[in-house]
């Protein structure tokens, strides 16, 4: 009975459960009327913020070769090193909803072409900087730039001209996008001290936390920044300290040495859930777990040797053994139902070894091992996937050889470098800018080399499509274009499974990216 109390009153605190429903849950269980409210109200003062402590992140994705500029990150320390030291202008809310931060108001015009941020008055930079909307420019030019090789690239594509006008920044954009404040609140963007241009990695942002520490690939800490401009950030300080071994980062969490962690394999999941000092949390969403070919390397620059492999993946085995049911099978698109607009009458890919065959043998391979790359570090089980993909492609004659890369460097040295190999996505909050991300041709995160003037076409069509069904339609060809003829394999999409010490209070579920859309050092605390 203990257990299904404290599991009730984890429930309050998270907002879950109400007085009612606690004190009749409690009643069913004998539990005195005096005794319930007791614990009622213990949970409620646990729901309120308290400010101080030390929090300690236990995460995977995190390499030696990790820089603190915005531009650079493409895995998870680095992408919560920018949350807890910076700002975008705007941030997409647990809700979907676009919620201010740097800029205070957004305003677009009729035709969604012209955009107005006025930007915040009074914050500071940590060196002691007052904002200003140069920064901003300058920020958006940086990343805008060719030479940045910014991850945010792609989402800067159709942008007319850009201009500071006293405490407005604004966007002249080449077409209509009701969007661009959805992309503008791409985690790249962080606003630095004249954009960056001077020192990109220095880490000198507004956020609530200011840099103290940064070791790459081992830890990076932060402490509170005295001047932070908001009141939504509790913590003395903040430490990402990087475990990308799974069972290790697990232990860290039990022992009490981190009080959250990201990346819970499946397997462990329903175990670790049960333990009296620890809340699981699973979070379906927009990520998913792939397979990257590049289009234009052989012999993956051949259509049908690469729906060969589409087809010989079997992806209901793979979210059964890998997942353990935490998501669903994907269809060789970046876009599932949590997206606006996602047209769910496509058609689903199967698992087909006849036609994986006779594509494999149209495709004219030569039955030479093809190399898929993978680590530990590219999704929670990534290693066992592509052991499964293995077995049922040679079901249809096609050799796959697995090569296991480590884990420091995968994300610089394989990923977006290797023709083949294993990696993720956080998905986005619109399908604009996961399609801009990583499918226009000019975008610097385009793992498959998948370079097509008409998909180009279409996307920039759908920015200034105002008609909600016709942009679903431009969509909906898009994804279809993706998944017959582009080099993604994407066979499940996952939910996001979170640990976390009871120690913490404040957890909302976010369906953007992970760890509450980066949001865990600036909405917990400490109950």
């Amino acid at each position: 009975m203990n257990e299904q109390l404290t599991h009730m009153a984890k429930q309050v605190t998270a907002g879950k459960l109400t007085r009612r429903e606690f004190m009749g849950k409690a009643a069913a269980l004998g539990v005195s009327a005096a005794m319930a409210s007791t614990m009622f109200a213990d949970a409620a003062r646990a729901a309120e913020p308290k400010r101080g402590g030390d929090l300690k992140l236990g995460l995977q994705g995190g390499e030696s070769t990790n820089s603190l500029d915005p531009a650079t990150y493409a895995s998870t320390v680095p992408y919560m090193n920018g949350r807890h030291f910076g700002d975008p202008l705007v941030e997409v809310a647990a809700d979907g909803t676009i919620e201010p931060r740097l800029a205070e108001s957004v305003e677009g015009s009729a035709d969604a072409r012209v955009w107005t941020f006025k930007i915040r008055p009074g914050v500071e930079f940590h060196n002691g900087k007052t904002l200003t909307s140069e920064d901003v420019l300058k920020t958006m030019e940086r990343h805008s730039n060719e030479d940045s090789k910014s991850g945010a690239l792609g989402i800067m594509k159709g942008i007319e001209s850009m201009k500071a006008d006293g405490d407005n920044f604004q966007v002249t954009l080449t077409e209509s996008n009701a969007d661009l404040p959805y992309l503008l609140a791409d985690y790249h963007l962080v606003i630095q001290p004249d954009g960056g241009m001077d020192d990109p990695g220095a880490g000198i942002g507004t956020g609530p936390y200011q840099v103290e520490v940064n070791e790459p690939g081992v830890r990076h800490a932060f402490t509170k920044f005295a001047n932070y401009w908001n009141d939504d950030a509790y913590f003395d300080s903040v430490e990402n300290i990087v475990i990308n071994d799974a069972t290790a980062r697990t232990a860290a969490l039990q022992s009490g040495q981190v009080q959250l962690i990201n990346r819970i394999e499946p397997k462990v999941a329903d175990l670790l859930g049960r333990a009296p000092n620890l809340t699981v949390h699973s979070i379906p969403g927009r990520g998913h777990y792939v397979f990257v070919m590049h289009c234009d390397t052989a012999p993956f620059d051949n259509n049908d040797l690469r729906l060969a492999l589409k087809y010989a993946i079997n992806r209901e085995e793979m979210v059964d053994k890998v997942l353990r049911g935490y998501g669903t099978i994907g269809n060789d698109m970046p876009i599932n139902a949590a997206y606006p607009l996602f047209d769910d009458s496509l058609p689903q890919r199967e698992f087909d070894l006849e036609k994986a065959a006779e594509h494999y043998k149209k495709s004219g391979h030569d039955g030479s091992p093809i190399i898929l790359r993978t680590s530990d570090v590219a999704f929670p089980g990534a290693v066992d996937a592509a052991a499964l993909f293995q077995q049922s492609a040679a079901q249809a004659g096609i050799n796959l050889e697995i090569k296991r890369e480590p884990g420091d460097g995968y994300w610089n040295e394989v990923w977006n470098v290797q023709p083949f190999c294993a990696s993720y996505w956080s998905g986005r909050p619109v399908q604009d800018q996961m399609y801009a991300t990583t499918y226009l041709s000019s975008s610097d995160w385009n793992d498959t080399r998948y370079k097509v003037p008409e998909f180009d076409a279409l996307l920039f069509e759908a920015r200034g499509e105002l008609d909600l069904e016709k942009r679903k339609e431009l969509y909906a060809q898009m994804g279809m274009m993706v998944r017959d003829g582009g080099g993604l394999i994407c066979p499940m999409f996952n939910d996001g499974i979170e640990g976390m010490s009871n120690q913490l209070a404040g957890w909302e579920v976010n369906p953007g990216l992970e760890l509450m859309n980066g949001q865990v050092s600036r909405q917990l605390w400490f109950a």
